[in-house]
């Protein structure tokens, strides 16, 4: 039975892919074989534009902005974090160890901070200092309602305004930090003791004019 009787008159096509000529045996080179397949649209890579890819860029690079803008941010909290809770801790125990130095300075008002007790205490107070100690409190400060705590009172013709005459008990901050108030006696300006005095002084210029006349 030939090709025509079964209803076609192509004979089939035989196309040698071969990439070694086997008559030579070198490579061949030329064009691809013509009845190769192109990629269809669907395989082949899409080509990104040149505007879309600017678009891609600035979104990119607005992400890293903001993820380092967090970051640094994070980094500021977190230092400030740790600072604020350190001094809370230095703080605590400087608060602890108030008692021993009114102990010492009760030692020294008496005359008892000697020999090796003294070199101790003096290193005690010198290393509280270089945490931030600083002891407060002096004889004629002005009245301070916020760093003083006033134990007594009384008026004075000697003071102008409400003024710390006595020093009970030294007052310790830490920076701004007030951790003991000074405990003081406070005397205020007897005003009436004033006024008294200057309807003396107001009968005397009266009298005065008096015998003038």
């Amino acid at each position: 039975m030939t090709a025509r009787e079964n209803g076609s008159e192509q004979e089939p096509v035989i196309r040698d892919n071969r990439k070694i000529d086997p008559e030579t045996g070198t490579a061949r080179t030329g064009a691809a074989a013509p009845d190769a397949e192109a990629p269809t649209a669907e395989e082949a890579p899409a080509a990104v534009g040149s505007d879309n890819g600017a678009d891609l860029l600035a979104e990119r690079t607005a992400d890293l902005q903001r993820l380092h803008a967090e970051y640094a941010n994070y980094r500021k909290r977190v230092d400030r974090d740790r600072s604020v809770v350190r001094e809370q801790a230095v703080a605590g125990v400087l608060t602890e160890l108030l008692p021993v130095l009114d102990d010492i300075g009760r030692a020294r008002d008496h005359g008892e901070l000697t020999g090796g007790f003294a070199k101790v205490s003096e290193l005690l107070e010198a290393t509280l200092g270089k945490l931030g100690l600083v002891r407060y409190g002096a004889k004629g400060d002005p009245f301070d309602p916020n760093v003083h705590e006033a134990l007594l009172h009384s008026y004075s013709d000697d003071v102008s305004e409400p003024t710390c005459v006595e020093i009970l008990q030294p007052g310790y901050r830490m920076g701004e930090q007030v951790l003991r108030p000074a405990r003081v006696a406070v005397a205020e300006p007897d005003e009436t003791a004033a006024a008294e005095a200057a309807g003396a002084d107001s009968d005397s210029a009266d009298s005065g004019e008096s015998d003038q006349n």
